[in-house]
């Protein structure tokens, strides 16, 4: 039509083919404009992730086992998300914790549980997106890799598909290599071992151009937990009268962690994403720090144990090779310092002495007190015999509870010969 309203006659094909072509230019050079701002944030062009939506890759359980379930109880009240699928390891027990408790605690029209073979190292991106009934998760919390291989590449490469606003990797202060000059607490700074499967994995959600948050937690305890053996080492011997093997001086210093408390750093990236990709690296823990003797006493004291009856035995631990001991000889505790001012992280809210009665409470009911010590005491006789408590008392007490058993089913009779 012209200006006046009225139709015009049909262009020639000459006008038709450079209007046309006018056309094409503009939509390749919105194309590139989109290309160039996706790529500036760190999205893929496919941006199908969607919005609210959060995926939590879940182990089969140990040392972070309960994360992932503590991580979508904390996020099940966030009204930034709308779902939550957990992409749940099938190596898992469904008959312990957490993993029993998944039905009962969660809201089946929110969240959403999927089983696989997470410990595969044959999957790929196709096979990860074949159980998955979505195109694509805003939010990606990985709980279970150890490194880029198997599962865990194929969730780095479906990140990058999806266009994933934040891809968050719960990795290990483990790696950490402090040394003599090392400040305590450690921050993010402190070298890290280089051929370690979680600094693997960081690098190469970083040559992918992930937006990644890797958090370092270490020592986690907490509700619906299935691994115990940082406390219950103590509570196992505090029970049984027995003495407590703790290397040096015992003032060394251990953050132990509720999960609950971890759970709630993790989920702090959504509402503060940019500050959280721009930061990267973040140590995750209490700044709520006790020195080794001072767990076994708030051990004791839960145990309604009293001061006098603990047998702390102090050891030279370059004297031995690795011990039972649940923590590391020397000072091992980082600094969640970067996470509270970059994150608006509030801090723990949980603290292990107020937890330890709890804790006790479920000891109990494991059946702690009761369980077999067998073949579980043999390095705390070798340090203990040549401490300063009596052999005496030590053998007819580690005799009780882990007895040395000599086989003599073979024995002979001794034949001596004419002449000797």
């Amino acid at each position: 039509h012209n200006q006046n309203g009225n139709r015009m006659e049909d262009p020639p094909a000459s006008h038709t083919y450079t209007h046309t072509h006018h056309l094409t230019i503009m939509k390749i050079t919105c194309f590139a404009l989109l290309s160039i701002l996706t790529s500036s944030q760190g999205f893929s062009l496919s941006m199908s992730a969607k919005s609210g939506s959060v995926l939590i890759v879940q182990n089969k359980g140990g040392g972070h086992g309960e994360l992932g379930f503590q991580l979508a109880k904390n996020l099940s009240s966030n009204p930034t998300v709308k779902s939550i699928t957990i992409l749940q390891d099938d190596a898992c027990d469904d008959a312990k914790e957490p993993f029993k408790s998944y039905e009962s605690t969660f809201d089946s029209e929110k969240v959403t549980v999927v089983k696989a073979s997470l410990g595969d190292e044959g999957m790929s991106l196709d096979d990860l997106k074949g159980k998955l009934d979505s195109d694509g998760f805003e939010y990606v919390f990985d709980n279970c890799s150890k490194g880029p291989v198997g599962a865990g590449k194929a969730v780095c490469d479906a990140a990058k598909e999806w266009g994933t606003k934040v891809f968050t990797y719960v990795s290990s202060a483990g790696m950490y290599q402090p040394d003599a000059s090392t400040a305590f607490p450690m921050d993010e700074s402190t070298p890290v071992k280089e051929g370690a499967g979680q600094n693997k994995f960081d690098q190469y959600a970083i040559e992918l151009d992930l937006p990644l948050v890797s958090f370092r937690p270490q020592y986690i305890y907490g509700p619906n937990a299935n691994k115990y053996d940082y406390i219950d080492w103590f509570l196992d011997r505090l029970v049984r009268d027995l003495p407590l093997p703790i290397p040096g001086d015992g003032t060394q210093m251990v953050s132990l962690t509720n999960s609950e408390d971890v759970a709630s750093l993790l989920a702090s990236v959504i509402d503060a994403p940019e500050a959280a990709v721009e930061q990267r690296f973040f140590n995750c823990g209490t700044d709520k720090l006790y020195s080794y003797n001072d767990v076994a006493k708030m051990c004791a004291k839960a145990a309604g144990i009293p001061e006098d009856k603990i047998m702390i035995e102090h050891f030279d631990p370059t004297m031995y090779g690795k011990t039972p001991f649940p923590f590391r000889p020397t000072n091992f505790y980082v600094s969640p310092d970067k996470a509270k001012d970059k994150l608006g992280w509030s801090g723990a809210r949980h603290s292990l002495e107020e937890d330890l009665k709890w804790y006790y409470e479920g000891y109990v009911e494991r059946g702690g007190p009761e369980k077999s010590m067998k073949n579980k005491l043999g390095m705390d006789k070798e340090v203990c015999f040549l401490s300063k408590t009596t052999s005496e008392l030590l053998a007819s007490v580690y005799d009780k509870y882990d007895p040395l058993e000599i086989d003599v089913s073979n024995v002979q009779d001794l034949i001596v010969g004419e002449g000797v």
